[in-house]
């Protein structure tokens, strides 16, 4: 049987998948997305913090351009998916005990603004303290000042999914319920095996991207002849779905340990999250343990104690971290490459990444990819094509 052909071919339908489809058609090549469950982000790119931001706690690990970057790109998606991503006002209480001092704040913030460009609408202010009464119930007691600044916010898997149908609108064909089986890698061509509805196909690509996120290294055993790649961390983090109604988002300091936590608004309800842990084992098994309840639950409690704790729901996802000796929540999120060959990539691997960014990690895989695929004509710029949500 003669298999079909593509210019590229892409395991994993998140975020950075359905991103670099979508840029390899826009550059005119052929593209096949196989995708093993029934829909696209099911996994890590629809269980995150719903975000589109720079990332203000980065700026502590001095990631200046992974900041500068994200900033960039959330102002491009708020012109591209206005339907998709908004802006959203957060809130950063500052108490007595905060472990930030409000200088320190106030310079972070300060920086956030001109790394955005420094447009009035992303602007900080202090809330006045005759304006406390208006932050959602707030705990007032031992409160020192409110920054207010704004940030951007989006349904991630809306996103993930009006991106790829931004893809096969350029021409890309996505398959779901497709699981990747195998790949032998040969001097000129890929050749992938990959199951759906029981049968196995078959089909050669100049190119493979394995986009499968906490799955990149099972994945990759099954890719002949093996590459080494460097093995990352995988870490859980937990949200929950708190019954109220909130107007405004919330940067919280966790009492506990001092990490961040975020409080959005979401759906009618509130979005509490997220936790950080090292995960061991398939993320497939994966679930939301009883002490980030208890952990998310006390941040909660400590800050809006008013407030009833009746929870609607939860859910786990799996980042993937390269790992390093600093804690967790200082770890660089920047993205990592793995490539087969640096002379004729055939394979490259994707490590890490950030929803934010998805746009320019396709761009800087498509730039690798280049040297090995065939000239085409390009038929459009990802950079003005708009995003509209799917029915």
């Amino acid at each position: 049987m003669t298999a079909e052909k593509y210019d590229v071919v892409i395991i994993g339908g998140g975020i950075n998948g359905v991103g670099v489809a979508q840029a390899a058609a826009a550059m005119g090549y052929s593209v096949l997305l196989l995708e093993k469950n029934a829909q696209l982000a099911l996994e890590t790119s629809g269980r995150s913090s719903k975000l589109i931001h720079g990332g203000l706690r980065y700026l502590e690990s001095l990631e200046f351009s992974l900041v500068r970057e994200s900033l960039k790109e959330r102002e491009l998606l708020l012109k591209l998916a206005p339907d998709l991503v908004r802006l959203q006002t957060f809130n950063i209480p500052v108490y007595n005990d905060t472990s930030r001092s409000a200088l320190t704040l106030r310079l972070g913030l300060s920086l956030y603004a001109l790394f955005a460009g420094l447009n009035k609408k992303h602007f900080y202010h202090q809330v006045k303290s005759v304006n406390w009464s208006e932050l959602d119930g707030l705990q007032t007691k031992n409160l020192k000042t409110v920054f207010q600044y704004s940030d951007a916010q989006t349904d991630d898997t809306a996103l993930t999914r009006a991106v790829m149908a931004s893809a096969i609108g350029l021409g890309a064909e996505c398959q779901c319920e497709a699981e990747f089986v195998r790949a032998n890698v040969d001097k000129d061509k890929v050749t992938i095996q990959y199951q759906k509805n029981g049968v196995l196909k078959t089909v050669t690509t100049s190119a493979l991207v394995n986009a499968s996120g906490p799955w990149v290294c099972p994945v990759n055993k099954r890719i002949f002849p093996q590459s080494t790649i460097l093995k990352p961390d995988l870490i859980q983090g937990s949200h929950l779905l708190v019954k109220t109604a909130i107007s405004q988002a919330y940067y919280l300091e966790a009492p506990q340990d001092k990490r961040a936590v975020f409080l959005l608004p979401w759906k009618s309800h509130a979005l509490l999250g997220t936790t950080e842990h090292v995960y061991q084992g398939d993320p497939v098994g994966m679930h939301v343990l009883d002490e980030e309840k208890n952990y998310l639950l006390k941040v909660y409690e400590h800050y809006f104690p008013e407030h009833e704790q009746e929870l609607l729901a939860t859910t786990t996802g799996c980042r993937v971290l390269l790992p390093a000796g600093a804690s967790l929540s200082k770890r660089s999120r920047e993205i990592h490459f793995e490539v087969d060959d640096a002379m004729q990539p055939r394979v490259i691997s994707i490590v890490g990444g950030k929803l934010t960014v998805y746009r320019q990690t396709a761009i800087k895989i498509m730039s690798v990819l280049r040297k090995t695929l065939p000239v085409k004509k390009v038929i459009a710029d990802t950079a003005r094509l708009k995003l509209t949500p799917i029915d």
